[in-house]
């Protein structure tokens, strides 16, 4: 069951003091003259905009006294890791985050600035998964999830309601997709407002494509340079079932595409994001996904835990 839209404005409500509200750019001309704007939500707290989520799962089970001692734990890339131990600080709580291998060192830098206990979750995502549900067990620790939980997809929706404030008449939003939390969020938050969706992913790290084409989640294979944040081998049940009932289209960008579009917010922007940022402009700008002439389209710009060396000129 993915939240509704009542979860999304309960969510609002709850973290509106606790969250940066989004920076909107002006509308301008984009590829072909169309015109676009761009969500910075990689100024978030935390660097991503998986605050939202993990700020919002937090106040929730304290509001309902479900925060142990013991803190809170979650599997994660990275990001949602970082966000977790952001919001657990805030609320005084504590942070075990499991990681696997292939986590940036930036992040897990991040992660220890923030006093999160950082633990080693073998080579994929799925297994630092597994990693922390035994400890969940072991320990009482309050499990969170990086994107499976109606708390922190609703947490996540509440982006699409500050563009919808800064900019009504918005017809799209652009959103990279990893296992699903931000797509459901902004999904179900979108079609309360007659918004499109356009859910875009790396060509090899396509879970949430495969699985909208098999009508359920499916294991996929991940290879690609924005795994870090998306490399969930597997999307949610919600985001599954969000998109059969809202207006969401899936599309597919090489890591060329991905690469260019980050270079492209470095040297036209300089806007310094990792790999995931890019990827929803990387929709754009390759002509995966052409709006309409007329379509006013918000774009994602997700997340800046990165490390910007490799960004010339």
């Amino acid at each position: 069951m993915h939240p509704t839209y009542a979860d999304v404005k309960a969510a609002t409500d709850r973290i509106s003091a606790h969250v940066r509200p989004v920076v909107l750019t002006p509308g301008e001309a984009g590829p072909g003259g169309r015109q676009w704007r761009l969500a910075l939500e990689h100024l978030q707290y935390s660097g991503s905009f998986k605050a939202r989520g993990a700020v919002n799962f937090m106040l929730a089970h304290r509001e309902q006294g479900l925060l142990p001692r013991i803190g809170v734990t979650i599997a994660s890339g990275g990001n949602a890791g970082v966000a977790c131990a952001w919001a657990a600080r805030m609320v005084d709580s504590a942070a075990t985050v499991f990681l696997p291998d292939s986590a940036p060192p930036v992040k897990v830098s991040r992660l220890r600035a923030l006093g999160a206990q950082v633990m080693s979750g073998g080579e994929s995502y799925a297994d630092a998964a597994a990693e922390c549900e035994r400890y969940a067990a072991a320990t009482g620790a309050l499990r969170s999830h990086a994107y499976d939980d109606p708390y922190i997809a609703a947490g996540a929706g509440t982006l699409l309601e500050e563009i919808v404030a800064q900019a009504p008449d918005t017809d799209t939003v652009v959103v990279a997709v990893g296992g699903g939390g931000l797509l459901t969020g902004v999904a179900t938050a979108a079609a309360h407002h007659g918004i499109r969706v356009i859910a875009v992913e790396p060509e090899y790290c396509r879970a949430f494509n495969a699985g909208l084409a098999a009508g359920h989640p499916v294991d996929v294979p991940i290879d690609s340079i924005g795994a870090d944040s998306l490399g969930a081998r597997r999307t949610s049940e919600m985001a599954i079932a969000v998109a059969a009932e809202c207006d969401v289209r899936s599309v597919l960008v090489t890591d060329e595409q991905i690469i260019a579009a980050r270079q492209f917010l470095w040297d036209d922007r300089r806007l310094a994001v990792e790999h995931a940022a890019g990827t929803a402009l990387a929709a754009l700008r390759s002509g995966a996904y052409v709006p309409e002439p007329d379509e006013r389209v918000a774009v994602v710009v997700c997340g800046a835990n990165t490390d910007p060396s490799d960004l010339a000129g």
